[in-house]
């Protein structure tokens, strides 16, 4: 019985270890909102690792066909291969956070590196949004401490969320993405799905197909979809001082 314990412990201390620096719910080291306060039928639909073409114009089409904005919040270098992409949601009301340049795990374990990519990430977005998101999302939603008051001294609100799904990022079936990412839906909720994958791109069809889904089933139920700024009444955008 002794492996079985051993077992049972390696269990706990990696649950305990993903709730306190992965979980989209902890907030032990500080405010890393994953919901608004709001106890009205309204959410936030949010977008991770793009913009990646064709499947990101593919979500635009759809959210301006049906008038909802949403914040999207991207990558640098995926910035820079689709700038077109990132200037087309800003002229569409669209709200853009920072979601780091490399979305590399490796970005975390070098001393400096990660703050850096934060701030390359703000550079490259003011340049072609013409203003420095006030609101960004770790990749993988990793956090500690001294991440999360790096990101408040660079006048930076973390946002957290709900996944859609939990396999979403693997592109399984679009039905079954929209109904999970229903049933988690409650007044005030910041919904996550992912236009891209880490910095790299890949198929977003299942996901492109899952937003439709989603979207009509909240709709239809009553829900209205805002951005997060709105939800969590906070500035979209730093100001332009000195530009």
């Amino acid at each position: 019985m002794r492996w079985l314990a051993g077992g049972l412990l390696l269990i706990a201390i990696l649950v305990a270890i993903y709730w306190t620096f992965l979980s989209p719910y902890c907030q032990l080291f500080g405010r890393y909102p994953y919901r608004g306060p709001s106890t009205n039928r309204v959410v936030a639909l949010t977008f991770d690792d793009g913009p990646n073409e064709p499947y990101t114009s593919q979500i635009l089409d759809y959210l301006d066909s049906r008038h909802i904005r949403a914040t999207f919040f991207q990558v640098g270098s995926c910035v820079q291969r689709h700038p077109a992409t990132t200037r087309r949601m800003v002229t569409a009301g669209h709200v853009i956070g920072n979601h780091s340049l490399t979305h590399s795990f490796s970005s975390y374990l070098r001393p400096g590196r990660y703050e850096r990519e934060v701030h390359r990430t703000q550079e490259v977005l003011r340049r072609y949004v013409g203003r420095a998101p006030a609101l960004a999302r770790t990749p993988w939603l990793w956090r500690h401490p001294v991440l999360l008051r790096m990101l408040r001294a660079a006048a930076l609100q973390p946002v957290s969320g709900v996944f859609c799904h939990a396999l979403e990022v693997l592109q399984i079936d679009a039905a079954a993405i929209a109904r999970a990412a229903v049933a988690k839906t409650r007044p005030g909720t910041i919904l996550i799905f992912h236009d891209g994958f880490d910095a790299r791109g890949g198929n977003r069809s299942q996901t492109v197909e899952a937003v439709k889904l989603t979207a009509e089933a909240l709709l239809a139920s009553g829900f209205q979809f805002v951005t997060v700024d709105e939800l969590l009444d906070v500035p979209a955008y730093q100001p332009d001082v000195g530009h």
